[in-house]
């Protein structure tokens, strides 16, 4: 099938954080689906992508729904929640609940949805197992039953152990490599049906064991350069969102 029109709708794992290109601005996941795409359905294949990083759940459902509703695109993907998850207070299950009727009303437009079981950023964060792991696993277990009723494709990154590796993830410990973006356009584009650069699935060798003194280090380096300043921002109510706007806040060629 060759989608004529493609939305990504999140938070940074869909702006593309941290895969940089030239300029600094991101590329990601979302924007390698897209290209790809483009090239079965021709040069007047249309993206948007309105993911803003920091955004949680009901941000995104409030800025970016009808948005996407307005511009009637063939293809969407929805990725959101992994913010929330972040916070001490959270309802993993109402973020279920609040996600299932998102995903109705863009499934009654007639166009496929594209959703995601996170990849386990749990496992390379201090305490995260015990912090997150459960409440991530309530959201991608519920992002699979939402996924089944909607008839929406299912990209189970949790599934893959791939990402278990630190090189698939960028320093702050929360965003994906370039070669986890690949990876993620890949696992879409397979889901999809569409070809996939062979390359972008090359599952890294398994990292050698760190010892614990360089691992001590490691994590301090980590807790002072990217958990300090989140923390901060948090206590201040402020987001590294804040004065960003979506890099395709609507749908033109992928050359526009």
């Amino acid at each position: 099938m060759a989608w004529r029109s493609f939305v990504a709708m999140g938070d940074s794992f869909t702006e593309g954080m941290c895969d940089e290109y030239p300029d600094g601005t991101y590329r990601g996941w979302a924007d390698l689906v897209a290209a790809r795409l483009a090239v079965d359905s021709g040069p007047e294949f249309g993206y948007a992508n309105l993911a803003i990083r920091g955004r949680l759940l009901d941000q995104v459902i409030e800025e970016q729904l009808e948005a996407t509703l307005a511009m009637k695109p063939d293809l969407v993907s929805f990725a959101a929640g992994g913010n929330d998850l972040l916070r001490p207070r959270v309802d993993p299950q109402s973020l279920v609940e609040r996600i299932d009727p998102v995903i109705a009303r863009i499934r009654a437009t007639g166009a496929d949805v594209i959703l995601f079981r996170f990849a386990d950023v749990a496992v390379h964060i201090p305490g995260g197992q015990r912090m997150i792991g459960p409440r991530a696993a309530a959201l991608n277990d519920g992002t699979r039953e939402i996924a089944r009723r909607h008839g929406a494709y299912l990209i189970d990154l949790f599934a893959d152990d791939a990402y278990l590796h630190r090189s698939m993830w960028s320093d702050d410990r929360l965003h994906l490599s370039e070669i986890g973006h690949r990876r993620v356009a890949g696992h879409v584009l397979n889901a999809l049906g569409v070809g996939v650069e062979e390359e972008w699935m090359l599952v890294p060798p398994a990292p050698q064991p760190t010892p614990w003194r360089l691992a001590l280090n490691s994590d301090l380096r980590w807790a002072r350069e990217h958990l300090a300043p989140w923390v901060g921002r948090h206590l201040r109510g402020r987001s590294s969102g804040d004065l960003v706007t979506a890099k395709r806040p609507v749908l033109a060629p992928i050359g526009d």
